[in-house]
């Protein structure tokens, strides 16, 4: 008889920052705003929802609502969360482009 699925959910395995910053970095790479959207959404549960939203100043319900998914965080949220979680925003100049 074969075993029951069960539901992967990824902010299991967030347990380290050093997970944590590859899990994101992986994210970041795809340079698709709902799968970084998401993934910073997964993060933020591993971290603890409330904890979180008790350092950004934002709701549990709008932080949940932001990292869904279908959720479309402002870039003022999504550098409030960052600055939480300990996830630094940086740039770099790419091959391609004008100077």
């Amino acid at each position: 008889m074969a075993e029951p699925l069960t539901t992967f959910d990824p902010a299991e395995g967030l347990t380290s920052n050093e997970a944590i910053a590859a899990y994101m970095a992986e994210a970041f790479a795809s340079q698709d705003a709902g799968y970084i959207a998401h993934a910073l959404g997964t993060v933020a549960r591993a971290k603890g929802m409330a904890q979180l939203a008790s350092e950004t100043g934002l709701s549990r319900e709008q932080l949940y609502r932001s990292f869904s998914r279908s959720g479309n965080p402002t870039l003022k949220t999504t550098i409030a969360v960052m600055t939480a979680l300990g996830i630094d925003l940086t740039a770099k100049a790419h091959g391609g482009g004008a100077a």
